[in-house]
This record gives C-alpha cells, sequence and structure tokens, in this order.
C-alpha cells in the first residue's frame, strides 16, 4: 500500500485504496471495512498525497506530517481524533510547530489524526514515505 494510492471520498467515512482503473473511473477498496465499490466522476475524491496543510511560511505535503507522527508514535496509533480542541492542537504543535492556526481548523486535526491512525492500523509503512515527491518519468 502507497500513499498515491490512498483516497479520501467526499461524503464517505475513512479511507479508501485505489485498486484498479474501469471505463467509468476507477474502483476503490475501504480501509475500513474492505468493501470495494467504483468511484465515478460525480464522486469528489482527494489524494492523501495531494493534500498540504497551512503553515505561516508555506503548505507543509500531509505526507510530510503523517511520516511526522509515524516517526513520534513510532508508527503506532496517535492519539484519538476525539479528544478535546485544546489536546488535539497541542498534540498538533508538536508536529507541526508553525501551523496556521488561523487557517488550520480543529476539524482538519481530528482528520489527519483519524487518517493516521487508520492507516496505523492497517500497519501502513510511514518511513517508506518519501520527503520529497518523485517526478514522474513519463514519456
Amino acid at each position: 500500500m502507497k500513499l498515491k494510492d490512498i483516497v479520501s471520498v467526499s461524503g464517505k467515512p475513512g479511507l479508501y485504496e485505489i485498486k484498479a482503473q474501469s471505463k467509468g473511473g476507477i474502483i476503490v477498496e475501504s480501509l475500513l471495512d474492505g468493501k470495494k465499490f467504483p468511484i465515478t466522476v460525480t464522486h469528489n475524491i482527494s489524494a492523501l498525497n495531494e493534500i498540504a496543510i497551512y503553515t505561516y511560511e508555506e503548505e507543509v505535503p500531509l505526507r510530510i506530517i503523517l511520516k511526522s507522527i509515524g516517526e513520534k508514535e513510532g508508527g503506532k496509533q496517535a492519539i484519538s481524533h476525539k479528544e478535546s480542541g485544546k489536546v488535539l492542537t497541542s498534540y498538533f504543535r508538536e508536529i507541526l510547530p508553525n501551523f496556521d492556526e488561523e487557517r488550520v481548523y480543529t476539524s482538519n486535526i481530528k482528520k489527519v489524526l483519524q487518517w493516521y491512525n487508520l492507516l496505523a492500523s492497517k500497519n501502513f509503512d510511514f518511513t517508506a514515505i518519501k520527503e520529497v515527491e518523485e517526478e514522474n518519468q513519463e514519456a
């Protein structure tokens, strides 16, 4: 399982792994219950590899944040996304000290921790995440 194959589907809980391409879209498998279903152009999807978090200087890719949490927690589960807003903000500040507190909401932090914990429960290898995205060598 690679981060570039993991997506979030708007309106559906959890994360999904892209399994195959079909004529009308892609086939994904839920990391929560293992069910497969097609995603068409009517669904809004976000690849985890493409998401970034605002800081006061720049946007930091989510993959860097997930890798940092993985290093802090040793690949194990982090704190629950159901903790209080203060606890979540304080924890996130340890991971990304300069995150923009006016543009990164508690709901964003909850989602990042929820996604991290779901990936950790599936024994995702956070050490395999590359700091810099590799350029596609397609001609």
